[in-house]
């Protein structure tokens, strides 16, 4: 039987589909338009989309937030976390949704998770992509990719993960944005406690899919309009993969964000809605 809760507050509506047998995704679903699909980053969940939900309800567009399975209010089971995984997620939901021509959006791992998702959809869900600070096309380094981490740093967060997970999500909030006051406290609070409603397997599982996946391949795949949008002084996901992001995607556009670190959507949160309204709308 499948779970789905239905409860309208301030005209949002959260809800539970099933993806499979007795694995229900929570995601927010609300307003009236066009569809815009975001996807969170790790090990965050739809939730972080909160100064993004009404904004683009009040602008004509229906907003569908998903939360990856192990991650905020989605169910946790153990099993694999890759990349393919929450493509399929993705899929059976927007399928029982009955989404299409739909704006797919995707923040960190959320834009990689995208990215593979553009690249075998052929138009059937979405016809425009949207890339927000995005750990692509390869979130570590390999002989014939020097950008961003190497793959041992990525190793000792994942040794991390299981020796203290508070110790990583407070080490990563450190680097979040361009500096550790960008955030006020109250919304550093806020983000800290969706991150650690995160299972610790599925923290640590996706960070093995973000150290080792190589989407490279996706990116020539993807034809549909796609804008990059991505901080200057990221120290997640640095600058230099937009580059690489749009050298491997044909009909591709960077929006630099000055002023801001990973966290472009609250930092530079003003810009960040008024470019993707703009670009869904065009």
């Amino acid at each position: 039987m499948e779970k789905v809760l239905n409860k309208k507050v301030s005209g949002i509506a959260s809800e539970y589909i099933e993806v499979e047998h007795n694995l229900h995704l929570h995601i927010t679903d609300a307003g009236e338009g066009r569809p815009i699909v975001l996807i969170p980053g790790w090990p965050l969940s739809d939730e972080m989309y909160e100064y993004q939900y009404n904004y683009l309800m009040n602008n004509n567009f229906r907003v569908i937030g998903i939360t990856l399975r192990g991650f905020g209010k989605s169910d946790k089971p153990f099993g694999d976390y890759n990349y393919d995984v929450h493509v399929s997620d993705i899929k059976t939901v927007l399928s029982k949704l009955d989404i299409k021509d739909a704006v797919l959006g995707g923040f960190s791992m959320g834009g990689a998770i995208a990215i593979r998702f553009a690249s075998a959809d052929k138009g059937v869900h979405i016809s425009k992509l949207a890339l927000f600070g995005a750990a692509a096309p390869i979130w570590t380094q390999r002989k014939d990719f020097p950008y961003n981490l190497p793959k041992s740093a990525v190793d000792d967060l994942i040794e991390l993960n299981y020796q203290d997970r508070p110790k990583l999500l407070s080490n990563f909030a450190k680097i979040f944005s361009a500096t550790e006051t960008s955030l006020n406290e109250g919304i550093s609070s806020w983000l800290n406690g969706i991150c650690l409603s995160a299972s610790s397997y599925a923290t640590g599982q996706c960070l093995v899919a973000l150290r080792d996946t190589d989407l490279r391949s996706d990116l020539a795949k993807i034809k549909i309009p796609t804008v990059i949008m991505h901080g200057k002084k990221d120290k997640i996901c640095s600058f230099d993969l937009a580059g690489q992001m749009k050298a491997g995607i044909s009909n591709s556009n960077i929006i630099a964000f000055e002023n801001s670190g990973h966290s472009l959507f609250l930092e530079e949160t003003n810009k960040f809605n008024e470019e993707l309204i703009k670009f869904a709308g065009e």
